[in-house]
């Protein structure tokens, strides 16, 4: 985020994150218009690339802010507290949906922004997406009880079974050109938490 962004006052800031979003999730990052972003945000376009060095610069800041969003709605301090990996699975998933759910934009954003491909951005995503999976896993996952799993299972494993089944049904959704259900998407993620459970657990912990 350049300095002179965060110069501007907060409501200011919010006018433009929010209107680059919307845009940003609308379109593909080639075709989204940095003219229509400055009329919603209500600036001139000469004074939105005073604020952001380029096009790519203001798509990144809008991924931080996403990112940061979603971040403080699901990191609460119930989410510090569970020890239980399925559990926190469960919570984290949950909490990310209502998210997702309820503020405009978010969702068709983070999926664009996920399956960035051949695009300016891609690159810079695709680095920033794996280290945000490896830095939420050890935030979060940091403190669960490892002696709940049997010999030979890795946790980790288990999470990344979790991406790629979220991955699946998006990729499904979009082959089918078919709108997402996060409905479906919690109840999926529920009965697989409890297959896994079953699979990975010892069974005093059942």
């Amino acid at each position: 985020m350049s300095e002179r962004f965060k110069e501007l006052p907060e409501e200011k800031q919010l006018s433009i994150m929010r209107a680059a979003t919307e845009v940003f999730a609308k379109y593909e990052y080639k075709k989204a218009s940095t003219d229509l972003i400055a009329s919603k945000a209500g600036v001139s376009k000469e004074l939105l690339f005073y604020y952001f060095h380029n096009k790519k610069d203001l798509y990144l800041t809008v991924y931080e802010y996403v990112k940061q969003i979603i971040t403080e709605g699901v990191a609460d301090s119930r989410l510090q507290e569970i020890t239980d990996f399925f559990e926190l699975v469960t919570y984290a998933s949950m909490k990310k949906i209502k998210i997702l759910t309820e503020i405009p934009y978010i969702m068709d954003f983070s999926i664009r922004s996920f399956y960035s491909d051949k695009e300016e951005v891609s690159d810079d995503l695709k680095k920033k997406t794996r280290e945000g999976i490896g830095h939420n896993y050890n935030q979060y996952f940091g403190k669960i009880n490892l002696c709940k799993f049997k010999d030979g299972v890795d946790p980790t494993e288990i999470f990344q079974m979790f991406i790629w089944i979220v991955d699946g049904y998006i990729h499904e959704q979009q082959m089918r050109n078919e709108p997402l259900c996060l409905d479906k998407v919690g109840k999926m993620l529920i009965n697989w938490t409890e297959m896994f459970k079953q699979i990975a657990y010892k069974e005093e912990y059942l």
